[in-house]
């Protein structure tokens, strides 16, 4: 087994099975970018171990729709189209939408809880669990070599809201049976005892929504159901129409709509083109941007870059948790929306969300239950890994069974042992508009040093022979608060410096745009305290 992505993060949740020559894949998902990776649109898992080897992937399984899981696949499947992708009704309808947009049509085999399946040397079982998005599943992987569970995203919620409970039966009777392998899911280790229920968002969501007086504007996933669900019952209850913002949202609920997951009450939905003469206290939008980021409906509409304005009187909803990482561009545009005249109802204010993760209490029944001989914490950063595996200890499995593990880690199981072999150097494979993988770390620093430092040109025009200055030293600046004429001071060290590397012998084009770079570069540091990018052009006179 090999963790390809989502161990140390939040996302880009990926593991690659192998028994006999034949790979399973479980999970495919994308991370999203946080504010020191500028540009970036997406961050993958990183293939590289599986290229060269696609035809040996029997199937992808998907334990659940959320894009941590899904959203890379049309990128795997960009490298080979007919890989069988095995989910839940939901998750591959929402999976076929996205590749729809790539023009891929997959090959998809739909399970739900109990079933069993055979593909190539790997048996699946399927397990009903609860989770934020309706129709997730664990899956336990049963080979020659041993019995893993992998539980995908889940929590304990004993009242959901569409009454499918985490199958704790089928976690006890694989228990029984005997596994080898728990890999669980992290992201609320340290949170102690039990995940609040879904339920009880409910009653204060429509009690905010009842005091409104004005516009309404709910931002949460575009792929949380069960609280768009919350949101059309409370909008309906006060004689509000809602309107669905934002291209994901939409797509994702008219699905949900379509399978029988979401249920719209008649007239209850608003199209956004036909809002005109609609009273503000008449209506609720629901859209995207709860986690800060800067393209979504939210953001545009704190920033004033929507058609819907927020202002006095109206009320946001922030109806998700923050993902770690982005706290600083949420609370930012908390700031812009309140100062907009918003009154903004988050997470830290009133109880309008609760997580989809299982928190200690809900683990430790887990591990009490299944009693696993090894354990593998997946989904989160160290620190969710580590609490994890400490609470597997504590419930008395021995500490040589819990792996800690990273992205790209090696870990072999026969006759019930699990251990550490090997470990691949795995990166980040980024997606920035149309190209993947073609930006490198070295790119990024390039751009946060332009994004925070500045840039600098510098052409002059140079006897290589001699080193005298023909035309300039010309210096343009952008990004730096200086105007240019604050460089004249530098410019006669430039020829001195072009001067004397002409005097030693340096005829290079290469070398004396170095020497350009060094002499502005040490004098930019010295008089203005900043690093900019410096570009220096040297023509030959």
């Amino acid at each position: 087994m090999i963790p390809v992505g989502g161990l140390g993060e939040v996302g880009r949740n990926m593991t690659v099975f192998e028994i006999n020559g034949k790979l399973l894949i479980v999970d495919c998902g994308v991370l999203f970018p946080e504010a020191n990776q500028p540009g970036v649109d997406l961050i993958l898992p990183d293939f590289s171990i599986i290229r060269d080897r696609l035809d040996d992937v029997v199937a992808v399984v998907l334990t659940h729709g959320h894009e941590d899981h899904i959203g890379a696949v049309p990128y795997l499947l960009r490298l080979r189209e007919d890989i069988p992708l095995i989910g839940s009704q939901l998750t591959l309808a929402l999976v076929e939408a996205k590749l729809k947009e790539h023009r891929i049509t997959p090959y998809t085999l739909t399970v739900r809880e109990g079933d069993v399946e055979q593909v190539g040397p790997f048996e699946l079982e399927f397990v009903a669990v609860n989770h934020s998005i309706p129709d997730a599943l664990a899956v336990a992987i049963k080979t020659e070599a041993g019995s893993v569970l992998a539980t995908g995203d889940f929590k304990m919620d004993q009242l959901p809201l569409d009454g499918r409970l985490t199958d704790l039966r089928a976690f006890a009777r694989l228990g029984e049976e005997g596994i080898d392998l728990f890999m669980v899911d992290s992201t609320n280790a340290e949170v102690p005892g039990f995940t609040p229920l879904e339920r009880d968002i409910g009653p204060v969501l429509d009690e905010v929504i009842a005091k409104a007086p004005g516009k309404v504007v709910v931002a949460s996933f575009s792929s949380h159901i069960h609280r768009v669900q919350q949101v059309l019952d409370a909008a309906h209850n006060h004689g509000r129409r809602v309107v669905l913002l934002g291209r994901s949202m939409v797509r994702n609920m008219n699905i949900a709509a379509e399978l029988g997951y979401l249920r719209v009450e008649p007239g209850i939905l608003l199209d956004h083109r036909k809002t005109e003469g609609t009273p503000d206290d008449k209506i609720v939008y629901m859209g995207t941007g709860s986690q800060g980021e800067p393209m979504a409906v939210l953001s545009r509409m704190a920033n004033r870059e929507h058609k819907v304005e927020i202002g006095e009187g109206d009320t946001v909803i922030l109806a998700s948790s923050l993902i770690p990482g982005n706290e600083n561009a949420v609370y930012r545009i908390i700031d812009r929306l309140i100062k907009n005249g918003a009154n903004v109802v988050h997470k830290g204010n009133a109880k309008v969300h609760v997580s989809g993760h299982a928190a200690a209490g809900e683990l430790l029944y887990c591990y009490n239950i299944l009693k696993p001989r090894n354990v593998l914490p997946i989904h989160g950063e160290f620190r969710h890994l580590d609490a994890n595996a400490k609470l597997a200890i504590q419930t008395g499995i021995p500490e040589e069974n819990v792996l800690l593990a990273e992205d790209g880690t090696v870990i072999d199981l026969k006759d019930g042992d699990a251990t550490i072999v090997g470990q691949y150097d795995l990166g980040f494979v980024y997606v920035d508009g149309s190209s993947v993988g073609q930006i490198t770390e070295a790119d990024l620093k390039d751009r946060r040093v332009l994004g925070e430092e500045g840039f600098i040109s510098v052409i002059v025009v140079v006897e290589f022979a001699t080193g005298r200055v023909v035309v300039g030293p010309e210096i343009h600046a952008k990004g730096v608060a200086e105007g240019d004429s604050v460089f004249e001071d530098v410019k006669p060290k430039i020829v001195a410096a072009l001067s004397e590397a002409a005097q030693n012998g340096v005829r290079d084009q290469h070398a004396l745009q170095q020497v350009v770079r060094r002499t502005i570069g040490r004098w930019v540091a010295q008089k203005l305290r900043r690093r900019a990018m410096i570009v220096p052009v040297v023509i030959e006179a």
